[in-house]
């Protein structure tokens, strides 16, 4: 039975992306939102079929994903600020004591990205056996990686 509903997930989430995908094509090249949403659904399909999720897990597991990567992307988003203020204040070769301050503000955004991973490594631990969470980390990387081949290969990257 739980193969039964991992093959229909599995045929349900390729049928969204085949008819995102066509969605894409029928329109021409996607814009960054629309191209954000693909990556997001192939992703999705990719770390499902990689860690091997089952249909109960997947109902755990992606709505703390979700909110992990939300909070990763704010913490992306302060890291990158963080790093822009102290980039400018060596630029503007500002005093030692501000582009010190600059540097402790980026290393502080820094840790705090890392605070995310494990706070949500824990809790998906309490979701997941501990082979299907190491899984996550390792497609995660191959993904990129993939991702970042094609983009290269076929100049499929964001607009």
């Amino acid at each position: 039975m739980e193969n039964n509903m991992k093959k229909i997930f599995s045929i349900a989430l390729s049928a969204m992306l085949l008819l995102g995908a066509l969605t894409c094509l029928a329109q021409g090249k996607p814009g960054k939102k629309e191209w954000q949403e693909k990556m997001k659904a192939e992703k999705v399909a990719y770390l499902t079929d990689y860690m091997n999720l089952t249909s109960a897990e997947a109902q755990k597991f992606w709505p703390v994903y979700n909110q992990a990567e939300s909070e990763k992307m704010e913490g992306f988003k302060n890291t990158m600020d963080a790093y822009k203020a102290l980039e400018t204040a060596i630029d503007e070769k500002k005093s030692d004591s501000e582009v010190q301050k600059a540097l402790d503000n980026y290393l502080s955004a820094q840790q705090k990205g890392s605070e995310i991973d494990k706070k949500y490594s824990e809790k998906y631990r309490e979701i997941l056996p501990g082979q299907k969470v190491a899984k996550l980390y390792l497609g995660e990387e191959k993904f990129r990686r993939e991702q970042i081949h094609r983009w290269h290969r076929d100049g499929d990257g964001p607009n």
